[in-house]
């Protein structure tokens, strides 16, 4: 039976996961709390930690994830603080030349034992680049270049392929070669459901980590993309990061849901709306409500029973991993090994 694999979408960024001003756990970005949550998820079992990358806030109130720890760096002290967890970076294409990513990597997978890897992020909030001069290409663009850097990476990691030469628009490489390389090529994740980002996971990448408006809207992309993959003699994994909240009953869970809801701050929603809309193709079909809940996780709300029913939901309708979120990071990690951990144990759909 194909299980389902857990994680944690780790709250390295301030404000995180709602953009509201309801309840903030104010020190959860900092990284004795990052570290304290890997150490406790590895301990439960848990098999991946993905983070967020951000160079610049929202604005508003909440300045929503204006305060961040880099995430080669935050991965590098994370993967030797503990043992058996893998641990993931996020980059932005626009802001790394792929040789030193591919160094960087390659350091990181022979420091874990290969526990590494990369997720791969195209760019899209031009507030968040035009501080820095760089002007977004349009979105095509944007996954043609990140094609291009995947495909230098995967040659950076195999010294067969090495020396090679490689030409595009943003990339020229003459007699290409690094050493050491990882003993197994890291995995590389692509953060994206447009039509470009599907593609380009499909022939390239080997995680899809997916947002969807709700657990029902979920079969149809993981097909997609399974589909898309096969195509191109490829499998490739979908994860989503769904925002879980749940109490004893499920009128009390959607009080606390719309109590977050109440206190958001809508200038940074606005932004963080404005810049997605505008930059993403990924969110859509989200309500502004909804983003500021979750910050684009889908809600999984209701009661433990409820949780678990909409985890396993998704799972059968394709997810290989959930990246979870909770409001209280520490706290509600506690309470889900708790509650929720050993129905889906239960269930046989994750591992004991």
């Amino acid at each position: 039976m194909r299980r389902l694999a857990l994680g944690l979408f780790m709250p390295n960024c301030s404000n995180m996961p709602s953009i509201s001003t309801h309840d903030v756990v104010p020190d959860q970005w900092t990284y004795s709390e990052n570290e304290a949550l890997a150490l406790r998820a590895e301990a439960l079992g848990f098999e991946y930690l993905f983070p967020v990358s951000r160079w610049r806030g929202f604005g508003g109130e909440t300045n929503f994830l204006g305060t961040s720890l880099e995430t080669t760096t935050w991965a590098a002290a994370l993967l030797r603080a503990t043992s058996r967890i893998n641990v993931f970076s996020t980059v932005h294409v626009p802001l790394f030349h792929p040789f030193v990513v591919a160094k960087m990597g390659a350091t990181l997978a022979h420091l874990s034992g290969g526990r590494w890897g990369l997720n791969v992020v195209s760019g899209w909030s031009a507030r968040e680049f035009g501080m820095m001069g760089i002007e977004l290409a349009e979105h095509h663009s944007r996954y043609a270049r990140t094609a291009a850097f995947i495909k230098i990476l995967r040659g950076l990691w195999d010294s067969a392929a090495q020396p090679f030469d490689f030409h595009s628009e943003w990339y020229s490489v003459v007699a290409g070669e690094a050493s050491p390389v990882p003993a197994v090529q890291p995995p590389v994740a692509n953060a994206g459901t447009s039509e470009d980002a599907k593609q380009m996971t499909a022939e390239l990448c080997d995680w899809a980590f997916i947002s969807t408006p709700s657990v029902a809207a979920l079969g149809a992309i993981t097909e997609d993309i399974r589909d898309r993959a096969a195509r191109n003699n490829r499998t490739v994994r979908t994860a989503i990061f769904p925002f879980l909240l749940w109490a004893d009953s499920r009128s009390e869970a959607e009080e606390k849901l719309a109590a977050i809801i109440e206190a958001k701050d809508g200038v940074a929603t606005d932004n963080w709306l404005h810049d997605l809309t505008a930059g993403s193709g990924s969110f859509d079909d989200f309500t502004k409500d909804m983003l500021a809940a979750s910050g684009g996780g889908v809600h999984m709300v209701g009661t433990a029973d409820d949780v678990t029913e909409q985890l396993l939901s998704a799972h059968d309708q394709g997810a290989d991993a959930v990246m979870l979120t909770f409001p209280r990071y520490r706290e509600d990690l506690e309470r889900f090994a708790l509650d929720i951990q050993p129905r889906l144990l239960q269930a046989g759909v994750v591992a004991s």
